[in-house]
């Protein structure tokens, strides 16, 4: 079922949002070369804790996965993209590292993801991160009353499609609100003009992401890390925008804290 927030709720949410944004950009900024994926996942732990929020990922057990899941956030590295597992590693000169983190607030969820490389950066990864950054300053733009669903969707594939790179629609945006992941599906590639009708109240976790040279996954033997199927890098990017008469508001933005 889609659900439409009212103004009153999507300013509740946004307590969410800025501690989704906040974590992220502090994550960010202690993540270097040299640095444990457990070590990530201890320090997200104690900042959920001391913020009185609730993972939306510790018990976490969805069909697709081998859950629950265990940990607080989402560490993939390298040609892993989506759902990686944090684990035994240590972090390495040019790794490219994704970082996806949700929790609720006073019950409202926010779903964010960012992506960097640690140490020396090779020019692929950068284009790669860019390329999902773009797509979804893109997608933004496009959660406006009056477009479709598909028109978010046909603006993600066209930055894709511009930088050569395929893309996978078995994963992607999703509603917000109650709960981290609900209706409506908004896949990386559409047509314009199709799909749900963009209304005001309708709040949306948009997430771009990408493998350099393929569109295929597989799983991890963890039962949840996804990786590309030829060992080529991924990126994601991800904010919770909710869509208002005026505008999209994006509740993840980190923009104040001074990084993208």
């Amino acid at each position: 079922m889609i659900e439409l927030r009212t103004p009153a709720e999507i300013e509740e949410m946004k307590a969410a949002g800025r501690f989704v944004a906040e974590t992220l950009a502090t994550l960010r900024d202690e993540t270097k070369v040299g640095t444990n994926l457990l070590t990530i996942d201890r320090k997200a732990h104690d900042l959920i804790r001391r913020a009185g929020a609730e993972s939306c990922y510790i018990d976490y057990a969805p069909s697709f996965g081998n859950g629950p899941f265990g940990k607080v956030i989402c560490t993939s590295i390298n040609d892993a993209v989506l759902h990686g597992l944090p684990h035994d590693y240590t972090l390495r000169d040019g790794d490219l590292v994704s970082l996806d983190f949700a929790v609720a607030v006073d019950g409202w969820v926010a779903d964010s993801a960012v992506s960097f490389v640690v140490g020396s950066p090779r020019d692929e990864d950068l284009r790669l991160i860019d390329t999902t950054e773009r797509a979804l300053d893109a997608a933004i733009a496009a959660a406006t009353v009056g477009n479709r669903i598909g028109d978010i969707s046909a603006a993600i594939a066209a930055i894709a499609h511009g930088e050569g790179y395929e893309i996978n629609t078995d994963f992607g945006g999703h509603g917000v609100g109650r709960t981290m992941h609900g209706d409506p599906h908004v896949a990386n590639d559409g047509r314009p003009g199709r799909g749900f009708p963009l209304r005001a109240g309708l709040v949306l976790a948009l997430e771009p992401w990408f493998l350099a040279t393929t569109d295929e996954l597989r799983t991890d033997e963890d039962g949840w890390t996804l990786r590309s199927a030829d060992g080529s890098r991924g990126a994601h990017s991800e904010h919770t925008v909710a869509i208002t008469e005026d505008g999209p508001i994006v509740l993840t933005d980190r923009s104040f804290l001074g990084v993208k």
